[in-house]
């Protein structure tokens, strides 16, 4: 299932998850096409487990010293298109309506910090792997966590393939859920589902520690209408 839009309109301008859409976008340009010796100008910026936590053997990069700079450069790196506009996607779709929540300067702490556990529950479970890492998808899974927390009846169009390719509404505790069990039951070569579920749980208590009631409540009043 690819989600493709939900029905969850936003007060305000999500103005963090523009910039950093744009941002991402602009270092993968940067990187593949205009970056010297390009493409991968900014391998550098990866995150390599093993040299983060001090115990490579050997390396197949050198990465930024000190090493601890790219748990957050590295999650606006991305690998290819697909990779880039997937991540994205899922950014521009669930992102706006967390910002539009916890305000647009929490959101930004909130974003960096889910990334950060991401990375961080990444390398914890591969403490010896020398193979760079990269990608927004650990702090957007802290997105999908505290999505899957505040709206959890959203309805969620997905793609869904089949025999034929369909549209469909979901709840987003559906769709987040299946998403988060794939994670940790199917993992894929060469994806960091761990980063994924760190980030995911990290979202998820995150908004609990937070209060869900007191947030929505906030944010109720904002408006005149109730949603979800």
């Amino acid at each position: 299932m690819i989600p493709i839009g939900d029905d969850n309109p936003t007060k305000s301008v999500p103005v963090v998850t523009i910039a950093l859409i744009i941002i991402n976008i602009l270092l993968f340009l940067w990187d593949r096409i205009l970056g010297p010796g390009a493409p991968n100008a900014l391998i550098a910026f990866t995150m390599v487990p093993c040299k983060l936590l001090d115990v490579c053997k050997h390396t197949i990069v050198q990465t930024y010293d000190p090493s601890v700079v790219t748990i957050f450069t590295s999650m606006f790196l991305h690998g290819g298109w697909m990779h880039l506009l997937g991540n994205m996607l899922f950014l521009w779709i669930f992102g706006n309506n967390i910002e539009d929540v916890v305000g647009h300067g929490r959101f930004i702490v909130l974003y960096l910090f889910w990334g950060a556990v991401a990375a961080l529950f990444h390398a914890a479970i591969n403490i010896g792997s020398n193979i760079p890492t990269l990608g927004a998808s650990g702090a957007i899974a802290g997105v999908l966590g505290s999505y899957a927390v505040l709206f959890p009846h959203a309805r969620v169009r997905v793609l869904l393939f089949t025999f034929i390719i369909t549209v469909i509404s979901v709840p987003a505790v559906v769709m987040l859920g299946i998403w988060f069990v794939f994670q940790l039951l199917m993992p894929q070569p060469g994806v960091a589902t761990w980063a994924h579920v760190g980030g995911f749980i990290a979202g998820l208590l995150t908004i609990t520690v937070m209060g869900k009631d007191r947030l929505l409540r906030a944010y109720y009043r904002k408006g005149s209408y109730v949603r979800y």
